[in-house]
């Protein structure tokens, strides 16, 4: 069964030959071997474009491997070098909104794993819910909230092989501290400290943006971003022991007014997108020297 194909409810209809299966076809297609994966947001792609001496795989071609239907996400898995640094990036994700069951949005990172990655970037394009950021702001995660998972969809629902990792994670130390202090510095360095900010991301399900009173209830539990993605990534990178480093950037201002005029849209997210995703390359290129 292809990934396309899996239900969107039932269990995970990948076993470990299968993860195997991906990773042994791109281990024989590519002479790289990296230890940091980065999986690109909406519009964020442009970090592959930076990478040096690649080796470019369309998601169609790689044997088990779902593929992107999002504008902003040009669905390629990308080998090469940023700054001396092996690395793989992901041009473009996958979505629990798209209809994939929760272990497809996921099977890139496992194949990650089997690579011998180490470290994963991951990267978003998030609402803002914190009143004291701006339309431009990245967010450094430091904890997250996970929706759907509450709703029973977590990517380590169902059989747990013990060779990716044991059957109950820790998660209270999801985002790696040592690397958001690295991030910090970086940003400094790099002249991105006064547009950083730290925070806790919430993942919804998506695909429609949220409504005033859900962005108040999220703001009073605790949420400083919304997104649709990241976190079943991230879940199951811990699951596998891979270090975590994630990044939001603030694209729009959760509408949290009734009276407000204000209108989230997919075409202003990548606008805003365009403006700031240098910086943010910058950010994460000049970051993964030091890892």
């Amino acid at each position: 069964m292809d990934a396309s194909s899996s239900s969107s409810s039932g269990q995970s209809s990948y076993s470990y030959e299968d993860y195997r299966e991906t990773a042994d076809w791109l281990l024989a297609h590519s002479k790289k071997r990296p230890k940091v994966a980065i999986i690109c947001g909406s519009g964020l792609g442009g970090l592959a474009d930076l990478l040096e001496d690649r080796t470019v795989f369309k998601y169609k071609d790689i044997p088990r491997f779902p593929t992107s239907t999002v504008q902003g996400h040009a669905g390629q898995l990308v080998f090469g070098k940023l700054q001396g640094c092996e690395c793989v990036c992901m041009q473009g994700r996958f979505h629990f909104y798209e209809g994939y069951n929760i272990h497809t949005v996921t099977y890139p990172v496992r194949v990650f794993f089997l690579l011998g990655v180490e470290t994963v970037i991951v990267t978003n394009a998030a609402g803002g819910l914190n009143g004291s950021y701006s339309v431009g702001d990245i967010m450094l995660i430091k904890d997250h909230i996970n929706m759907p998972g509450f709703a029973g969809q977590n990517p380590l629902c169902g059989h747990n092989d013990d060779r990716f990792g044991v059957r109950f994670p820790c998660m209270s130390d999801a985002y790696d501290r040592e690397l958001r202090a690295l991030a910090k510095q970086t940003a400094e360095e790099q002249g991105c400290g006064s547009f950083l900010q730290e925070g806790v991301y919430c993942m919804l399900a998506g695909p429609t943006y949220e409504t005033i009173a859900e962005c108040r209830a999220l703001q009073m539990l605790g949420a400083d971003a919304v997104g649709m993605s990241t976190v079943p990534e991230v879940v199951v990178a811990r699951h596998c022991g891979l270090r975590v480093l994630g990044l939001s950037l603030i694209t729009n201002k959760a509408v949290m007014d009734y009276e407000s005029r204000e209108r989230a849209n997919h075409q202003e997210v990548l606008k805003t997108t365009e403006h700031r995703a240098r910086d943010l390359q910058r950010l994460v290129s000049h970051l993964v020297t030091k890892l």
